[in-house]
C-alpha cells in the first residue's frame, strides 16, 4: 500500500479501538495510506487480524475488551512497549440498542451501552493520558454520534451515552490543551456498518429509505468518510482544532 500514501500522518503511531471493522476499519485503513501504523484494538482478533492481512506490516492487531480495566491498560503498555511511543489515540469502540420505549430498556443493557460507549474512553484516558502528558504531545478523537446533538426517538439511552461523549471531548480539550494534547469527536450520521440493523430494528430497504430520507445529501455514511474526518482531526492540519465535534453526516444536525 506505499504507493498511496498521501503523507498527513507519517511517522505518527495510533491506536483504534473496535478498528477490526465499520466506521473503525475505515479509520484504520485511511490512517495507513496517511503513512501511520496502527494497533488495531478489538475483542475480535481473528477479523482484526483479517484487516492486517490486507493492510500490511504497517496494521498490528490486538485483542482487548475496552471494558476491562486491565485489559486496556496491558493493550497500551504492550504498544508502548513496541513502539516507544503513541502519538493518536481514537476511542471508536461503541454498541447501539434495539429501538425501544426508554422505560423498558433493561438496567443491563444501559449498563453495557455506558461500559462500552463511555467508562471505555475513561479507562484509555487513564491509560495513555500520563505518557502524552510526558512527552507533551498526542491526540485523541472519540467518535460519538449525531444522535447526541439530533436524538432519534426510542434510542434515548444510547443518545445519551454519546451525548456524554461530546461533553467529555470538550473537557477533556480544555484540560489537556496545556500539556500540547489535542482533543475532538466525530458525530457520524448512521452509516452501511453491522451496527445499521440494530438502529433499525431491521434491516429492509423501507427502513434504509426512510432512514435516507433524513439525511439532506441523500445517503448513509460511509467508513470512508469517517476515515477521512479523522484522518484531518488527528493530523498536523488540524493543529489549532481542539475540542470540536465534527459533524459528518451529511447535513442531518442542520
Amino acid at each position: 500500500m506505499a504507493e498511496n500514501v498521501t503523507g498527513k500522518l507519517v511517522g505518527k503511531t495510533a491506536l483504534v479501538t473496535g478498528g477490526a471493522s465499520g466506521f473503525g476499519a475505515g479509520i484504520v485503513r485511511r490512517f495507513i495510506l496517511e503513512g501511520a501504523k496502527v494497533a488495531i484494538v478489538d475483542r475480535d482478533l481473528a477479523t482484526a487480524q483479517m484487516l492486517c492481512a490486507e493492510l500490511g506490516a504497517a496494521a498490528w492487531a490486538l485483542r482487548a475488551d475496552v471494558t476491562i480495566t486491565r485489559e486496556v491498560a496491558e493493550a497500551v503498555e504492550t504498544v508502548l512497549t513496541r513502539w516507544a511511543r503513541l502519538d493518536i489515540l481514537v476511542n471508536n469502540a461503541g454498541v447501539g440498542q434495539l429501538p425501544q420505549c426508554l422505560e423498558e430498556q433493561s438496567e443491563a443493557e444501559f449498563d453495557r451501552l455506558f461500559l462500552v460507549n463511555a467508562k471505555s474512553i475513561y479507562l484509555t484516558a487513564k491509560s495513555l493520558v500520563p505518557h502524552m502528558k510526558q512527552v507533551s504531545r498526542g491526540v485523541i478523537l472519540n467518535v460519538a454520534s449525531t444522535g447526541a446533538l439530533r436524538p432519534r426517538p426510542k434510542l434515548t439511552w444510547y443518545n445519551a451515552s454519546k451525548g456524554w461523549v461530546v461533553a467529555a471531548t470538550r473537557a477533556m480539550a480544555i484540560e489537556l490543551a496545556p500539556f500540547g494534547i489535542r482533543v475532538n469527536a466525530i458525530n457520524p450520521v448512521a452509516g452501511d456498518t453491522p451496527m445499521l440493523a440494530t438502529f433499525m430494528g431491521e434491516d429492509s430497504q423501507e427502513s434504509r429509505a426512510k432512514l435516507v430520507a433524513t439525511i439532506p445529501l441523500g445517503r448513509l455514511c460511509t467508513a470512508a468518510d469517517i476515515g477521512a474526518a479523522a484522518a484531518y482531526l488527528c493530523s498536523d492540519d488540524a493543529s489549532m482544532v481542539t475540542g470540536i465535534a465534527m459533524e459528518v453526516d451529511g447535513g442531518r444536525c442542520i
